[in-house]
């Protein structure tokens, strides 16, 4: 599933409804959360798996959920360990 999703990764995009919610969800203070997460799926530890209708991202102790059909970063979270 990597491939897909990196293969049309110009594609990512969240609204600004998401933006908030993932900052708030991981404690971030990015303002670009589309580069940000392009920058955490480009690297080697990622893991990317597809249930349904949504891509599921995991990677430095967090899931983010990504559409597969509209490729928006719907949400994000902590993985609780």
């Amino acid at each position: 599933m990597k491939c897909e999703l990196i293969e049309d990764i110009t594609k990512l995009h969240t609204t600004k409804l998401g933006v908030e919610r993932i900052k708030r969800n991981l404690y971030l203070e990015n303002e670009n959360i589309v580069n940000w997460f392009i920058e955490q799926i480009l690297k080697d530890e990622v893991e990317i798996s597809r249930k349904g209708k949504n891509y599921y991202v995991t990677v430095n102790n967090a899931i983010i959920t990504v559409n597969a059909s509209s490729y928006t970063i719907i949400t994000a979270h902590i993985i609780k360990r």
